[in-house]
């Protein structure tokens, strides 16, 4: 898809009725990617720092704060930066922010404990994390259609569970809380597009799927609103845990 502008809506997977953010919080998007997250964050008015290793979305992000900040997208008070680095090795101390999001990250590291290790380490005690990673049964069937999908340097080199997943993150140290899944009509799309080749934007039943998908995210519309809730359970293209860092945990 083509790169959101100021006032266009985003694809978001987290749910802020479960991961509250505001004035006087210090976020963290971990993996920002293109940004999505970190502007609502932004819009919520609350400190954000978007975090990648990729430069070139790291600009763009850059890019769109500016024009937030230029088009009163975004409270006065909140503060926005992208900052380059390895989810391996933060650059920032221990305890640093009260919310962590971690959103489809985790099935590209090799080394996922050592990346939730991490999360831990700069989350405050008591603060909440989201972390989301593209659910079993509609990854397991993407892998199944196309290697291409899942061999491409910096593509998904695992598939979780989410009982793996909460697994490793209790193991980390988190306390697990609820969970859901998202996006459930983008599962069919990226079926379609494995099927008939991840590049190929071109094909005609890829093109239309997609043109639905941005109809849909522009309109919003109630039938469409309603079958995603029915279907995400199923087939919903995400799952999101979220967490707490125990409260006594580093305290002091």
């Amino acid at each position: 898809m083509r790169a959101q502008t100021a006032k266009e809506p985003a694809l978001i997977t987290v749910d802020f009725t479960l991961f509250p953010v505001g004035p006087g919080n210090r976020v963290l998007d971990l993996g920002c990617g293109g940004g999505r997250h970190a502007f609502e964050i932004y819009r919520r008015g609350a400190d954000v720092v978007a975090f990648d290793q990729n430069e070139n979305d790291l600009a763009d992000v850059a890019t769109m704060f500016t024009a937030m900040r230029s088009e009163g997208e975004a409270p006065g008070g909140a503060e926005a930066e992208t900052v380059k680095g390895d989810a391996l090795d933060m650059p920032f101390d221990d305890a640093s922010f009260d919310r962590v999001v971690a959103a489809e990250i985790m099935e590209h590291i090799p080394h996922d404990t050592a990346a939730m290790a991490e999360l831990y380490r700069v989350l405050k005690p008591g603060g909440i994390a989201a972390v989301t990673v593209p659910s079993w049964l509609p990854e397991r069937i993407c892998w199944a259609l196309s290697e291409e999908y899942h061999t491409n340097e910096g593509g998904h080199i695992r598939i979780y569970t989410r009982a793996e997943l909460e697994a490793k993150l209790k193991a980390t140290g988190f306390e697990i809380g609820p969970h859901h899944h998202a996006h459930a009509l983008h599962a069919p799309y990226w079926w379609i597009k494995c099927a008939v080749g991840t590049d190929n934007d071109t094909h005609p039943l890829a093109s239309a799927y997609h043109r639905m998908l941005v109809w849909d995210m522009f309109t919003s519309p109630r039938v469409t609103r309603i079958a995603e809730r029915l279907l995400n359970p199923l087939i919903g293209k995400s799952v999101v845990v979220y967490l707490r860092k125990p409260r006594g945990e580093g305290a002091g």
